[in-house]
């Protein structure tokens, strides 16, 4: 699984920590991690929560990630940034219990860390317990196990009623506000990473003729 770390300006110097732990985490269970940015609070690229979203949107509707690890600081901007676009599904998660439960019960491929409330002394334990809970097993198994099946129709009716209620991802790429869409995509590693792993080639042509 390919995961993408994107980080705000408002918490930009907690990226290191963030990346540093799931790396940890993630690498030794096969997963690759991808750290688009920002990469420190003085990076030349600002990304706003808003645009936060926007970036997750475009990695995982392009399938250059399987899933994005991101957040604000109190990570529900993002989460509510993510959740503005098709094609994501993004969860607010505090402690290693959201961590497993929306794993297993929403199945998501997004979530949202709050790095400001809360993120004090042993902060990158409660980011290892995390990740070690989001990425323990296969989601979507259910919880309780029971209720695994009324779950999944759950998770099915949501995406069923998320189809007719945006339009089509690149619509949405072409009519966003284009000086906030370059923004997102400006980063330092964007180009190289999104390039290298991109799957869609409507959406790879159009962010390539924004990058032109």
């Amino acid at each position: 699984m390919k995961i993408a770390v994107i980080s705000e300006n408002s918490q930009a110097a907690k990226n290191i920590i963030v990346v540093d732990t799931l790396k940890k985490v993630a690498e030794s269970k096969g997963h690759e991690v991808f750290n688009y940015g920002m990469y420190a609070a003085e990076d030349a690229v600002q990304l706003t929560y808003v645009q936060n979203g926007i970036l997750a949107a475009i990695l995982l509707n392009s399938g250059a990630v399987d899933f994005v690890v991101t957040g604000c600081g109190t990570g529900m901007g993002a989460m509510l940034a993510c959740n503005s676009f098709p094609g994501v599904n993004c969860g607010l998660v505090v402690d290693p219990s959201d961590a497993f439960m929306f794993t297993q019960i929403n199945d998501g491929n997004a979530i949202s860390l709050p790095f400001a409330k809360g993120f004090g002394w042993g902060a990158e334990l409660n980011l290892q317990y995390i990740f070690e809970k989001l990425l323990e097993m296969e989601g979507g198994q259910g919880y309780p196990k029971e209720r695994a099946v009324p779950m999944a129709n759950n998770r099915r009716i949501l995406n069923e009623v998320k189809k007719v209620a945006f339009n089509d991802f690149v619509t949405i790429l072409k009519n966003i506000d284009q000086d906030l869409l370059k923004g997102a995509i400006s980063g330092e590693k964007f180009q190289e990473y999104f390039t290298s792993n991109c799957k869609c080639d409507e959406i790879g042509g159009f962010i390539k003729s924004l990058l032109a």
